[in-house]
């Protein structure tokens, strides 16, 4: 390989799918965390774009049918120039990147210029958005063949589709982007001698958390769509195998089906419960709006951990978070320290450790490191963990808090009450960043009422959830917390609040289900 061959970057031609995040495939998730650059189109979901790290460029392209911002040529030369800057850039398209999706015009381009490239197909809505539905794309008791069809015309165009063939083939129908040409396309089928009795659909935002359905007959198609007032994006099916989406129908079955819920946790901690939702049928657009950084070096926590032990005969650590839990261990570890270290002069001097967490999900943190703790208060706030530690501690106990740089000031004046002395050692920093194009696509969706439920799980994440948007109408926000203290803090914008039973993922996830079934 030559120096100018060398400075070249590359390009991966990626299909996001139809819009569930849960469709990506494995290598596509894998690029969007590896990419320098991610170029999308406009029908890439917010739920997926959520999932670019922060540092990650984004160029937002805005293609979708009958609506091009940014034109093909010049989409192309953002590629090219972005590559020979040296970076790896991952074109995301809707679906398929070689089902109507203009790749192949892309690699022409960078082929002029020696760019190297990889393809990545992705689930076309052909197939994806039918099968959401209920309806079998081809199943051999009605038909034993599919045709994809486009019913988007190139600019300056007329629409060319051979209806006399298609008819003939008696097959599953399906056409993209032909919501607009519905008219002209029912028309053609009739005109062909297609049976008006035909079964035919319209599906709209397919695999999204708004997708809806018309089933109908070729011939009241037109109108059937027009009374529910479909828009797009929206995929026109025709075949007999349409009449099975009623019976065939799934996705609308499971508990968060039709919801979509926006997670505000830190980035370390937001997959599992985002897994959890998903798989419930919610869509969850991840929105990291606090990212914690540990403090390294940290002469503070060596010191706090040289003199844990040696201030009274009872001494406590006290957790507020599970990241400032596994946070500890990295510093233990950073230092070349291990748990001896930390208990080894209290054991010696007959000193009482004791541990509290503010919460179960501290507690098992804390568990899964070999430590339970003997307080945990039943309310998931600071100034509960320190009244519950007060009534447990010995009077001239020690207490070290380990914990964010910026932690509630409620939790010190009950511990400060009977004890000599109350260590406060800071583990982390708590930073705040969105993409501004990501920023724009919550705000749209929080206005217009497409975002069900926002999560919260603590005061920061309100706060960085406030800090992030800015400028906003927090009263269209439909707010469910873990804790009064995180309720209060949301109260502050006017949000609309629930308050989960216990201060648990498992009871956050519980307090969805019982909204969703009471917007149902």
């Amino acid at each position: 390989m030559n120096k100018e061959e060398s400075r070249k970057g590359k390009v991966w031609l990626a299909g996001a799918g139809p819009g569930d995040a849960a469709l990506l495939t494995v290598k596509t998730r894998e690029l969007m965390g590896q990419a320098d650059v991610v170029v999308y189109d406009a029908l890439v979901s917010t739920e997926i774009l959520s999932l670019i790290p922060e540092h990650v460029k984004m160029i937002c392209v805005g293609k979708r049918a009958g609506n091009h911002p940014v034109p093909q040529p010049e989409i192309n030369e953002i590629l090219v120039r972005e590559a020979l800057k040296g970076n790896q850039v991952l074109r995301l398209k809707g679906g398929d990147p070689f089902v109507f999706g203009r790749g192949g015009e892309e690699i022409e381009r960078l082929l002029e210029d020696d760019i190297p490239y990889e393809v990545i197909p992705g689930i076309t809505s052909a197939v994806a958005v039918l099968a959401y539905n209920g309806i079998p794309i081809t199943h051999r008791d009605y038909t034993s063949s599919f045709h994809v069809i486009t019913g988007h015309a190139r600019k300056g165009k007329e629409l060319s589709i051979p209806y006399e063939q298609l008819v003939k083939l008696n097959g599953t129908l399906v056409f993209l982007m032909g919501i607009s040409a519905l008219s002209e396309i029912v028309n053609g089928l009739l005109l062909a001698g297609m049976d008006p009795q035909t079964e035919a659909a319209v599906l709209e935002k397919g695999t999204t958390a708004h997708q809806r359905r018309v089933i109908a007959t070729l011939e009241t198609l037109k109108d059937r769509v027009r009374e529910a007032g479909i828009q797009t994006p929206a995929i026109i099916v025709v075949g007999k195998v349409c009449g099975l989406a009623d019976e065939f129908a799934w996705e609308e079955k499971r508990p968060l089906s039709g919801r979509q819920i926006l997670l505000t946790r830190p980035r370390q901690n937001i997959s599992k419960l985002a897994g959890i939702l998903r798989a419930n049928g919610a869509h969850v657009i991840e929105m990291p709006s606090i990212e914690t950084r540990t403090i390294t070096p940290n002469p503070e926590f060596v010191r706090a951990i040289d003199s844990f032990g040696k201030r009274a005969e009872e001494e406590w650590m006290i957790f507020t978070s599970p990241i400032g839990v596994h946070t500890f261990f990295e510093l233990l570890k950073e230092e070349h320290l291990d748990i001896r270290t930390l208990f080894c002069g209290a054991f010696q001097k007959q000193v009482n450790v004791r541990i509290a967490a503010i919460g179960k999900t501290t507690e098992k943190a804390l568990e899964t490191y070999g430590l339970f703790a003997d307080v945990v208060p039943d309310t998931f706030c600071a100034r509960a963990l320190g009244e519950a530690i007060g009534k447990a501690a010995a009077k001239n106990s020690a207490a070290t808090i380990f914990r964010a740089a910026i932690g509630s000031k409620e939790l010190l004046p009950p511990l400060q009450e009977v004890m000599k002395e109350v260590d406060d050692v800071p583990l982390y920093e708590t930073e705040y960043f969105l993409h501004p194009e990501l920023k724009e696509q919550i705000s749209d969706l929080l206005s217009t009422g497409k975002i069900d439920a926002v999560t919260f799980t603590s005061a920061s994440t309100v706060k960085g959830f406030v800090k992030t948007l800015g400028d906003f109408d927090y009263s269209k926000v439909n707010a469910v917390c873990i804790g009064q203290q995180t309720a209060a803090e949301a109260e502050k914008y006017g949000m609309h609040i629930t308050v989960s039973k216990q201060a648990t993922m498992d009871s956050l996830v519980e307090t969805l289900f019982v909204l969703s079934n009471e917007q149902k």
